[in-house]
């Protein structure tokens, strides 16, 4: 991997651009400075892992350095000059002055899924992350952040922001959530240890700005996420006002990730009083179904164990039988391109089949129900209904996808298995 970074006073440095072949970018704390020294990256340039910045530093401001798997820093250029001496595929000299920034491969746009930044950073440019569309995953430090505008625009994939902290520190997410309007995610997760501490979603909100008639500017705001990301100070979440939302309504959002907030706040219980469980317990009890749906299509096993350790289902059965006509209930959307375009795959056609297996056969198995659409069935709802009886009996479920890439030719996968643990 190779950096560029333009050095600042006191020793720092602005990071403006990142290079490799692979779409996770662990950024180091510090670079060798050009003229001894160490220097601190305090700074994310702005358009740093856009993909069409709206321009770039000129290679007489920058200092160029490649980064090795152990996070070793090595200056290979410095203001224009070559340091060093070599040619190979990432040269910065060709006998033609520096390597244009087009002969590396830059990490940014769609190419971006996730980064680590450095403890040391205090600042995120203005459009940091402009259109990386699969960034998944944004890991950060203690301490705060000041943070630009439109950090995050079409950021659609955006989903776990991982703070290397306690829940307690003070820390930039107040600053992150708030330039994020979608549903996210944070993990407070420190390194070395098995879990996170606390998981907090911040449900997605919406903002209107009407003029009056004065002209005077009316902002409106929908959704209880821009309740929950109010819920700082001086940096620091404040987590009864954080509880204290929840009662109040949530019907108009988004049920799954109302489900899965529940979920992450019981099992992760940081700071949660007996009397802020009951509403959780509540709603997880009725929309089960819901997180179990994303539990089984992510095959996260560690968190369905989390959630049977709750004891908020009625029983094992009833959580199967919600369990699988939820997963085959919305397949549609599961199988209609994500996966397959992900892929690569151009779907002129699908179709999918799904086979429930139940343990009554322990050698072989045996098949409960299997269905199958092709054509333009593969957009309609396509849902598996089991009996009560049959649910409870339920130990696996496998789903192929053909995908017509051309007229004729189809291409079969499994995309998706899931094993169902038995009953204690």
């Amino acid at each position: 991997m190779f950096i560029d970074i333009i050095p600042l006073q006191k020793n720092t440095a602005r990071l403006t651009r990142v290079y490799g072949d692979a779409p996770c970018a662990a950024l180091p704390a510090s670079v060798p400075g050009p003229e001894g020294g160490v220097l601190a990256i305090t700074e994310l340039g702005d358009y740093c892992f856009s993909e069409k910045p709206r321009s770039l530093p000129r290679a007489d401001t920058l200092c160029r350095y490649e980064v090795s798997p152990d996070g070793t820093c090595a200056l290979v250029q410095a203001f224009g000059r070559n340091l060093t001496g070599r040619h190979g595929r990432y040269d910065l000299d060709f006998g033609e002055g520096a390597a244009a920034p087009e002969e590396l491969h830059p990490v940014c746009g769609n190419f971006v899924e996730e980064v680590i930044l450095p403890d040391s950073l205090q600042v995120i440019g203005s459009c940091a992350f402009y259109n990386c569309r699969r960034l998944r995953r944004l890991s950060v430090g203690a301490g705060d952040l000041t943070v630009g505008s439109d950090v995050f625009l079409n950021c659609f994939a955006l989903a776990d922001l991982l703070v290397r902290a306690a829940p307690e520190e003070k820390t930039g997410l107040f600053a992150l959530v708030n330039n994020i309007t979608e549903a996210v995610r944070a993990l407070f997760w420190l390194p070395g240890e098995a879990r996170p501490r606390a998981g907090l979603w911040y449900p997605a909100y919406w903002e209107d700005v009407e003029e009056s008639p004065a002209h005077i500017l009316l902002h409106t705001f929908s959704g209880q996420g821009y309740h929950y990301r109010q819920c700082f100070l001086d940096g620091k979440i404040l987590s009864a006002e954080y509880d204290a939302i929840f009662p109040d309504g949530h019907a108009a959002e988004d049920q799954g990730v109302a489900a899965m907030l529940c979920f992450d706040r019981l099992r992760w219980p940081w700071n949660l009083t007996e009397k802020a469980k009951d509403p959780y317990r509540e709603f997880l009890a009725s929309h089960t179904g819901l997180v179990l749906q994303r539990l089984l299509k992510a095959q996260d096993t560690d968190s369905i164990k989390d959630l049977l350790a709750l004891d908020v289902l009625v029983s094992p059965s009833d959580a199967r039988y919600s369990a699988c006509n939820d997963v085959l209930g919305d397949y549609a959307d599961f199988t209609e391109a994500d996966d397959a375009r992900a892929e690569g795959f151009v779907p002129l056609g699908f179709y999918c089949e799904a086979d429930i297996w139940a343990d009554s056969v322990p050698e072989t198995g045996s098949v409960l129900g299997s269905g199958e659409r092709k054509g333009s069935e593969a957009m309609r709802r396509f849902r598996w209904m089991l009996t009560s009886e049959e649910a409870a009996q339920v130990r696996s479920i496998h789903l192929d996808c053909g995908i017509m890439e051309t007229p004729g030719q189809l291409t079969s996968q499994e995309i998706y298995v899931l094993d169902i643990p038995k009953p204690d």
